[in-house]
């Protein structure tokens, strides 16, 4: 792989910045709520401002190329390198974690949760942003995997701290699963160091050297790549933690979780595990293929049988996980195409869907589905809001997330590499029954939510009854606190639906970047497996 180096500055500079935001929020006390806040929408505005600079200096002519490349010693003992770099696979996802970092301090500002302690809070979401951000541009192993770890406590503390009332148990749940799944990871990234001569974990020997290691090998240390990056994805059957972690997540955890920290799983797959180990890839394509479409069918009765908003959307991530990969596991230009533009759609989809369901929440108290009726009446902007996220999750044509499903299911049509067509075909019908049910169970919510008259409960009409799961008291002027979309919504919610339209209406703007490299990818593959 050719490398550039210009503004080699730019990445590190990109990912560490947020640093700079905590070590000066140490200092502050806790009780200076405002200008903790301050300093964090400072913070991240500064790290934003850097990402769209990175944007500006990125070379689209040449996006296959690594850009922006930093390679200095860092442990030479395990002969472990600081190696950065950007292309067109990575820049969409490092970018979309600032864009989001920044919306959701944003959207913190008038919704911080009742835990208390807005310092923590904060500091630990401008940490998580640097995990984020050193995943996506990592070019070695051991560099990945401290980023792809550093993720993990950040959103235990927030989950387990700031969490609803089961949130010790979806904490530790999260934690759990994701370090089970790391293990094997690592466990991989050993073995494959040390079956290609143990020089270096640098990502591009280890692509140049991996398709050197025998077959059965390949697709041993593979199963330990995919245990790692599937429990992250999350594929079904490793898919458990998160609906619990989602359903007691704070807002903005669930947001970043589901808009930033899935993509890590899927973004280790087509970036780490099927360049590295082809024939691994081939082999497990067809698991990887049917455990998707499987997810996708799942995720979606699971969705219907949900009685609590937040739940349903988050059953519905496993589902549009699916999407993403059966398009990694055609091996094919299309297919990846399709899973990294899924990727970053269903970013924008799904957080925006967990920020109108956080906002209900702080409003009526609950997400019971039951308890909810006729927003449009009371909150006519956010019903209508809600109405247009569900459309674009169900992957209407026009909105973003229709790019990410219709060419995954188009490339099962032809799988590459001499992998089984029919078996790819019947997936496909599968897959393609899955949007049905997407619909069906995304127009059911939003028929329960936004439709017909508002709940008595809620209205002012009626004395809120005593043990309806919220306290009374606290329901005598519920009716004053509903209110519609606040400014600080607006700022923070606006580039979500604007960009859910963009990229609906042109989706060559991702397709652009993302191709060149895609395409590279997959023309190393063929020259491994078809030699």
């Amino acid at each position: 792989m050719e490398i550039m180096t210009n503004d080699n500055w730019l990445l590190t500079v990109g990912t560490f910045l947020p640093l700079v935001g905590v070590l000066v929020m140490l200092f502050i006390p806790k009780a200076e709520e405002q200008l903790l806040k301050t300093v964090a929408v400072i913070t991240a505005g500064a790290t934003l401002a850097v990402g769209i600079l990175t944007l500006f200096r990125f070379d689209y002519g040449q996006a296959e190329k690594l850009q922006f490349f930093v390679d200095v010693t860092w442990i030479e003992v395990i002969r472990s390198n600081y190696t950065i770099g950007l292309d067109g696979i990575s820049l969409p996802l490092y970018f979309l974690s600032m864009v989001v970092t920044f919306l959701v301090i944003i959207y913190t500002w008038d919704n911080m949760p009742d835990a208390g302690n807005p310092k923590s809070f904060l500091i630990l979401m401008l940490v998580l942003q640097v995990g984020m951000a050193g995943t996506f541009v990592a070019q070695d192993l051991i560099l990945f995997f401290v980023f792809f770890e550093v993720v993990l406590l950040p959103m235990y503390f927030m989950i387990g701290v700031w969490g609803g009332e089961h949130r010790q148990y979806a904490s530790l749940k999260f934690f759990l699963y994701t370090m089970f799944g790391s293990a094997f990871m690592l466990v991989a990234f050993l073995a494959l160091f040390f079956q290609t001569g143990a020089e270096s974990f640098s990502f591009m020997h280890l692509v140049s050297a991996g398709g050197l290691i025998s077959n059965e090998v390949q697709v041993w240390i593979f199963a330990g790549m995919f245990l790692g990056f599937a429990v992250k994805v999350p594929m079904f059957p490793f898919h458990t933690w998160l609906p619990d972690a989602h359903t007691q997540a704070p807002t903005q955890g669930s947001v970043i979780l589901a808009a930033i920290l899935l993509k890590l799983g899927t973004y280790g797959f087509v970036r780490i595990a099927i360049p590295m180990l082809p024939e691994g890839a081939r082999a497990w394509a067809p698991v990887i293929a049917i455990l998707a479409v499987i997810g996708i069918i799942y995720g979606a009765l699971g969705c219907l049988a949900q009685t609590d908003m937040k739940r349903l959307i988050a059953f519905s991530s496993v589902a549009h996980m699916g999407f993403v990969m059966l398009g990694i596991s055609t091996l094919t230009t299309l297919g990846i195409n399709a899973a990294l533009f899924g990727m970053v759609a269903h970013g924008l989809i799904t957080g925006m869907l967990f920020f109108v369901a956080g906002s209900v929440k702080h409003r009526y108290h609950t997400l019971e589905i039951s308890r909810l009726s006729g927003m449009l009446k009371q909150m006519p902007r956010m019903g209508w809001i809600l109405g247009f996220a569900a459309m674009a999750s169900l992957g209407l044509p026009g909105l973003a997330g229709f790019w990410g499903e219709f060419p995954a299911i188009l490339a099962a049509y032809s799988p590459g590499f001499g992998l089984n067509v029919t078996l790819f075909r019947t997936l496909m019908v599968i897959a393609a029954v899955g949007t049905v049910l997407a619909a069906a169970y995304l127009l059911w919510l939003y028929q329960r939510t936004a439709f017909g008259e508002p709940s008595p409960e809620f209205s002012g009409q009626t004395p809120h009854p005593v043990g309806a799961g919220v306290n009374a008291d606290h329901h005598a002027d519920h009716h004053d606190e509903i209110r519609d979309v606040t400014p600080i919504e607006w700022i923070a919610w606006t580039p979500f639906l604007v960009a859910i339209v963009v990229f609906g209406v042109y989706p060559q703007l991702m397709f652009g970047v993302m191709d060149p490299a895609v395409s590279e990818l997959v023309a190393r593959l063929g020259e491994s497996l078809n030699p």
